[in-house]
């Protein structure tokens, strides 16, 4: 789509945020008004739209994809989602170990058992950990909980906390994340042990250089719209 627009404003409506294209409001792919609920945000989207050349790029606007997501998809369908994301706490990556070598259990256990002892002490909740890759039966009232602590947030949270958790394969490092706990940063590098691992033994490609560039991209742009959803300081 070509650039149609000369002026990007962000507007306020009593409390409610929204992006305009020469005085308009946009709309989402399905048509609804976007409303936002900080002028953070809103003059953050805004900027995105400014930024477009003669030619609109979406893949360059993460922040307006993910408001759009939580309106269009998140709120017509919000338990779902929510099952979606609650099911990442019965097989969190953080609970299955590496066997060997020693180095990669070492690794491991330093970065995920703090995020145990963390989603232990934070929310009371116990995961178990198992070697390998057979899957463990996690407490019952562990998975209640998770569950509660996904279904207590606004659909705007929901669209990056589903980023989050599956880019990282973990509720965990995605709960941390939205706590203020751990950085983006911190949950790419700890999500992608395994990975980064695996290249500082036996090398990297190409293709596996450019999907963890586009995770890490994908992860701060989350971060940063909870940050701007004044979820995380």
């Amino acid at each position: 789509m070509k650039r149609f627009y000369k002026t990007v404003t962000a507007e306020e409506d009593g409390g409610v945020y929204s992006v305009c294209l020469d005085g308009r409001v946009i709309k989402t792919p399905a048509k609804a008004h976007l409303r936002l609920p900080t002028r953070a945000l809103a003059e953050a989207i805004a900027g995105e739209w400014n930024a477009q050349s003669d030619k609109i790029e979406p893949a360059n606007m993460p922040l307006m994809q993910a408001a759009a997501t939580a309106i269009d998809r998140v709120t017509p369908q919000r338990e779902k989602v929510i099952d979606e994301i609650a099911a990442y706490g019965g097989s969190d990556m953080v609970c299955y170990r590496a066997c060997y070598p020693v180095s990669l259990v070492e690794k491991q256990a330093a970065a995920w058992d703090p995020m145990l002892a963390w989603i232990k002490n934070r929310h009371q909740v116990t995961l178990h950990v198992a070697e390998g890759i057979m899957h463990i039966q996690q407490p019952g009232e562990s998975l209640a909980k998770l569950r509660a602590l996904v279904s207590g947030q606004q659909d705007m949270t929901l669209a990056p906390l589903y980023n989050i958790t599956a880019l990282c394969g973990s509720l965990v490092i995605a709960l941390a994340v939205l706590d203020g706990r751990i950085t983006a940063e911190d949950a790419f590098e700890i999500s992608e042990i395994d990975e980064t691992h695996a290249m500082e033994q036996w090398g990297s490609d190409a293709e596996a250089v450019k999907r963890r560039e586009n995770n890490k991209e994908s992860l701060a742009a989350s971060a940063r719209f909870l940050q701007l959803s004044g979820i995380i300081a």
